[in-house]
């Protein structure tokens, strides 16, 4: 596979990896915007762009968006996350022009009519009323909002109903004009295709969007706190987080190998202990979630009300142990394992691959060579765990419950099992 770089005139980078023994080929382009760069009074804003864009264009309806990219058997679709949306498809080689004019038609020209606006306002608003009545779902959001309390980091991606209900057509082309610019922006393409030719067709359409200057990206710290929602449900839903670590982290990759020994699969400590062992779950794990500036270390559990009193206590201390105790040769070896064979299967599906370059691409200005990451897992020491245990788990908790919850551990009692030492 052979990965190329070019940039533009006016700033905008195009990716390739060409990889001539397959059909297909994987384009999108991706925008370093979302929640995070959202101030509260346009909170969504990003998220209601994405879905608004493929209601149609100056010289494509919005069923010809989808059609176009149907009747050739593609597949087509967004996302918007805290901190970058992402328009992307996967087409036979022979049609990837045909997607990228159809992708770059609707990020750069989407007309946001107000009748169509006026219906996907409410689409919206039912998908942040069923996130809201999922507890498993909406207890994310609600620790990302005691973790970053009163920054945009913490709040959500859909944002509330009440402002996404107010949203006009101009706004959105606000936005658009202040976020979608080449400084925010990369196209990448993996499969079949020439990287020259590649570049021609980006150029074609992208080369009159300006650079722009937006702004940095707002302040992100970590706070901590504690929120408990009661609901009449039959489970207890629990979520303990720390301040994690942001890309940029030297202990990026300790913090991500320390997940995987704590609560990264079945054979992973919390898995064994709570569940297998004692029974008091059907769900537990733990995961990093990595910011430009900050970032999230979480353990989940679903269990009930009357096991929560028990729970509690056994996650505090396997947090202990981890972070007195060497972890096992065997125990870092997996997880070493774990994190190589996920990061190289993902890079064989050309769609996750022009996903990690895209975001790598944002995030550091170059893609990371698979070597040098690979060499990065590898250096990771027995030492680095501890080390990286004690500094996130020293860290004030996040601890957020909704549910059956009565009675639950509180956030005091929660901080003496940790032996947290207030800053």
């Amino acid at each position: 596979m052979q990965t190329q770089i070019t940039t533009l005139e006016n700033g905008l980078r195009i990716i390739t990896a060409t990889r001539k023994e397959t059909e297909t080929v994987s384009l999108g382009i991706w925008i370093n915007t979302g929640s995070a760069r959202e101030t509260e009074e346009i909170n969504g804003m990003s998220h209601l762009l994405e879905h608004m864009v493929f209601k149609g264009t100056p010289t494509r309806t919005s069923f010809q968006i989808d059609a176009e990219i149907e009747d050739a058997g593609g597949q087509s679709n967004a996302y918007t996350a805290r901190e970058i949306t992402s328009f992307y498809a996967k087409m036979l080689k022979a049609d990837a022009e045909l997607a990228l004019d159809v992708l770059s038609d609707i990020v750069l020209n989407a007309r946001f009519p107000e009748e169509e606006l006026v219906k996907e306002r409410d689409v919206v608003i039912q998908e942040i009323k069923q996130t809201i009545d999922t507890p498993d779902d909406i207890i994310f959001d609600y620790a990302q909002a005691e973790a970053f309390k009163g920054q945009a980091l913490g709040r959500t991606i859909l944002g509330p109903a009440e402002k996404i209900a107010t949203y006009g057509s101009q706004d959105l082309r606000n936005y658009r004009e202040k976020f979608y610019c080449t400084q925010n922006m990369c196209v990448c393409a993996v499969g079949n295709i020439e990287h020259d030719a590649f570049v021609r067709m980006v150029k074609t359409r992208f080369e009159h969007l300006p650079k722009s200057n937006n702004g940095a990206t707002p302040e992100q710290h970590y706070v901590g706190g504690c929120y408990a929602e009661e609901r009449d449900i039959e489970q207890a839903h629990v979520l303990l987080a720390f301040e994690g670590v942001s890309y940029h982290d030297k202990d990026y990759y300790s913090a991500a190998i320390l997940s995987a020994i704590l609560g990264g699969g079945s054979t992973s400590r919390l898995f064994q202990e709570i569940r297998e062992k004692r029974g008091l779950v059907y769900t537990v794990y733990s995961f990093i979630n990595a910011h430009s500036m900050s970032g999230l270390f979480g353990i989940y559990a679903g269990t009930t009300r009357q096991e929560l009193q028990q729970v509690i206590p056994v996650v505090a201390e396997e947090i202990q142990k981890i972070k007195t105790q060497d972890v096992s040769d065997e125990e870092l070896k997996r997880a070493k394992t774990q994190f190589k064979a996920s990061m190289l299967m993902g890079l064989e599906s050309s769609s996750t691959t022009s996903e990690i370059y895209a975001r790598q691409m944002l995030v550091f200005n170059r893609i990371i060579p698979t070597e040098e990451m690979v060499a990065k897992i590898e250096a990771v020491s027995k030492e680095d765990i501890k080390r990286i245990a004690c500094r996130i788990f020293e860290s004030k908790p996040t601890y957020t419950l909704v549910g059956d919850i009565a009675g639950y551990p509180s956030y005091e009692d929660l901080k003496k099992l940790l032996k947290t030492k207030e800053k």
